[in-house]
């Protein structure tokens, strides 16, 4: 009852604020609905979607199944093989999961506020969303109103060398209002402790903590009392240290290291490619994005998550994520992150892997031309090719029969790993005559037009045409009925994440009917929700609270491959519907699946974030809406450049500015800068285009807000003829340009 009159009043705040000509559609109507009425009303608002109209539909992903039930926050420096777990609602660090998929990440420390010792965080309706210092960086500050006073403490893991490898966690308590605080730490260790002298000791004399003089240790617990103006501070270690190893606290140690740590995030940050857009949250949402894939990292391998199940290595999951990193300008990580997922396998998997491993190889080749560096890994990618050359039967010139997916061992004739191994095949035989292997190349394109035609000839016989558009099974001849609706059940639900990857595909001519049947069938027949690829069946009834969720990661080829095709309102939709309800409030934190259905007012629930490949694509998507670099017509070779191809329309309101520099493309570096003068009838953009390698077309974009439009462009003293959508053909400009669009007022 409390969980209906949650949505109930969430949707009618969300009504206030909703075009009064149009009734937004309830909590059930939405989640039974096959159509994204959400995300259809959204596109229908003045400007198109907003991350405020999506924001206050339902309360954010915040739960999890564990002990600690509030999400964990990943505290560690970059790539760390160790890492730290601070619970979101400030209750401690280190706590333990209970469920066996959360694994031990090293002593735990509860924390506790009051004369009564209430853990931090314990009460929901006092308890803050934790926030990102300058909106961004990993370190957090939590809020907790209990006994008249505000607590506060702000956490991070150090980046110094001396003390990074061991996850080594600082902690500042202080009252963000009130006079009279008072602090408790409860260490939950195994073994007896030692306490003296500022060090919690195990019973091997290894330091588990160092704690500042505000502290003392009473009845098996440090306690401090504390106000506005004075902190107490422990720093916690994850890896225990030799009992040599000098306070990091002493000498105004805490606020060197927080010094440290900034600027450890920040040189990441700027290394890569800069982007600047007038929306705060998408701003902070990118850069913390970027550094939280960092911190997922494990070394040289692109993890999936941290201190739980999914704290390994996935091909296609790993790969989506390790390319989302090189496209944000992180070309030499990608180098190293390769090759993990080259020599990963995973038995029955092996031609879906395949085709993501020879993908992986071609866009790096594409966008960094290093063809060195490809052939000295060639024994690597070769076996791969080798596999999908020779691993198609005659019976069929199709696979062998492989897992249906991961979650799935049904063997089937598999759309999605022939489609994705002859997509490999195409595009890395176009690679490989840029490359100058005229004769390997030859034989690759040869093989992928016969494969193609082999995967043509298993559709006409496996598509059903009983629904509109027609139904496009992943399981081939015949094995797979139509999903009406799509999440009706497990299976259908499975279906709809992996006819993602076969639209990346493009297996159908561009331009064709038959190229929109998958894309549409997910928009018409319930695979998404504010344009997050959704997920379901009454049969999951597990620890899920309802049948209805989203799994927004594995949308990315939906999204990208709707940019590519111009439906700019429905990539919208997904970046801003991901954005409010695929992440967390502040900090960004998604997961592979995330529950509809709100668990109470503060919060859904979500599985072992945070996710690696979540926030990749988010990141892909934003860059696609800055820069696209497109294989438009389809033979495997990139020949067009498209510049603000698809920015929200309220970015260039008048007196805003949208700003990318050294965004990495397959020709080279780009960098651009829109300034709005709308109301004064003119928005300028100074272009630095490629030089490296000259597309074919290049085309520039101005998205001006609702009631203005683009009327005409110039270059120097060259006339430019902008369409109706603002677009503009800059194919025969080179280097450094200055654009200036005459906008009118409708």
């Amino acid at each position: 009852m409390r969980q209906l009159f949650c949505v109930c009043s969430l949707l009618c705040t969300a009504l206030v604020t909703f075009a009064q000509s149009e009734k937004l559609p309830g909590f059930d109507e939405m989640v039974q609905s096959k159509r994204d009425v959400w995300g259809e009303a959204a596109m229908r608002q003045p400007n198109g979607a907003s991350y405020e109209f999506f924001k206050d539909l339902l309360p954010p992903p915040r739960y999890v199944h564990a002990d600690f039930r509030h999400y964990p926050l990943v505290l560690c420096e970059p790539q760390s093989k160790v890492k730290a777990r601070l619970i979101s609602n400030g209750s401690g660090v280190n706590l333990e999961g209970g469920a066996r998929s959360w694994y031990s990440t090293g002593t735990p420390f509860i924390f506790r506020v009051g004369p009564d010792e209430t853990r931090f965080g314990e009460f929901l309706e006092r308890t803050q969303h934790p926030t990102l210092a300058e909106g961004y960086l990993p370190i957090f500050n939590i809020r907790y109103e209990h006994d008249g006073n505000l607590y506060q403490l702000e956490s991070f893991a150090s980046t110094d060398p001396q003390f990074a490898e061991h996850a080594l966690v600082f902690v500042k308590f202080n009252l963000a209002e009130g006079t009279n605080g008072h602090l408790a730490i409860q260490v939950e260790s195994q073994s007896p402790l030692t306490v003296t002298n500022g060090i919690i000791s195990n019973d091997k004399g290894e330091v588990l903590a160092w704690y500042d003089k505000s502290w003392k240790w009473e009845r098996q617990r440090l306690v401090s009392k504390i106000n506005e103006k004075k902190f107490a501070t422990i720093a916690i270690a994850s890896k225990p240290f030799d009992q040599s190893v000098a306070s990091p606290l002493a000498s105004n140690g805490y606020d060197a290291q927080r010094k440290k740590c900034a600027a450890t995030w920040n040189e990441i940050v700027q290394r890569g490619m800069n982007v600047e857009v007038p929306e705060e949250i998408a701003q902070n949402a990118w850069r913390h994005l970027v550094i939280q894939n960092f911190m997922l990292m494990k070394g040289d391998r692109m993890h999936y998550s941290a201190g739980n199940q999914y704290d390994a290595l996935y091909e296609s999951e790993g790969s989506d994520a390790a390319l989302g990193m090189m496209l944000w300008g992180f070309e030499t990580e990608m180098k190293s992150l390769i090759i993990p997922l080259l020599d990963f396998t995973r038995k029955g998997l092996e031609y879906h892997q395949a085709g993501h491993k020879i993908d992986d190889v071609t866009r790096l080749y594409w966008q960094t031309r290093d063809a060195e560096f490809v052939n000295s890994i060639r024994p690597r990618w070769q076996k791969e090719i080798d596999r999908i050359v020779h691993g198609r039967t005659e019976e069929n010139g199709l696979f062998p029969r492989e897992r249906y997916c991961g979650d799935i061992p049904t063997p089937v004739y598999s759309l999605n790993s022939n489609a994705k191994c002859w997509r490999a095949l195409q595009d890395f035989s176009a690679a490989l005559v840029d490359m100058g292997d005229f004769p390997e190349a030859k034989r690759l394109r040869t093989v992928a037009d016969e494969f193609h035609k082999a995967i043509l000839a298993a559709m006409d016989k496996s598509v059903s045409h009983e629904t509109q558009p027609p139904f496009i099974p992943i399981a081939l001849s015949g094995e797979e009925q139509a999903h009406d609706p799509i999440t009706h059940s497990r299976m259908g639900s499975y279906w709809n994440l992996m006819a993602n990857y076969v639209i990346g595909t493009r297996l159908y001519p561009t331009g064709s009917e038959q190229e929109l049947w998958l894309p549409h069938y997910l928009e018409k027949y319930g695979g998404l929700s504010m344009g997050m690829s959704r997920s379901g069946g009454a049969q999951w009834k597990t620890f899920w609270p309802g049948s209805h969720r989203t799994n927004p990661l594995y949308g990315l080829r939906y999204v990208i491959d709707s940019l590519r095709r111009d439906d700019v309102d429905r990539a919208l939709v997904n970046f801003y519907g991901m954005l409010a309800h695929g992440f967390t409030r502040n900090t960004f934190n998604g997961a592979e699946g995330c529950s509809l259905t709100p668990t109470d007012e503060g919060g859904r629930i979500f599985y072992c974030p945070p996710n690696s490949a979540s926030n990749a694509h988010w990141l892909w998507t934003l860059r696609h809406l800055l820069v696209q670099d497109f294989d438009q017509d389809g033979d495997g070779k990139p020949e067009t450049l498209r510049l603000g191809f698809a920015t929200p329309k309220r970015w260039l309101e008048d007196g805003k500015k949208i700003k990318v520099e050294n965004a990495p493309t397959v020709f080279g570096p780009v960098s651009y800068t829109l300034r709005s003068a709308v109301n004064n009838g003119e928005v300028i953009a100074d272009l630095d285009l490629p030089t490296r390698h000259a597309p074919e077309k290049s085309l520039l974009r101005i998205r001006v807000p609702e009631g203005f439009a683009v009327v005409s462009a110039t270059a120097g003293a060259q006339k430019l003829n902008p369409d109706e959508n603002g677009t503009v053909d800059i194919s025969s400009l080179q280097g450094k340009q200055t654009v200036r669009f005459a906008v009118k007022r409708l």
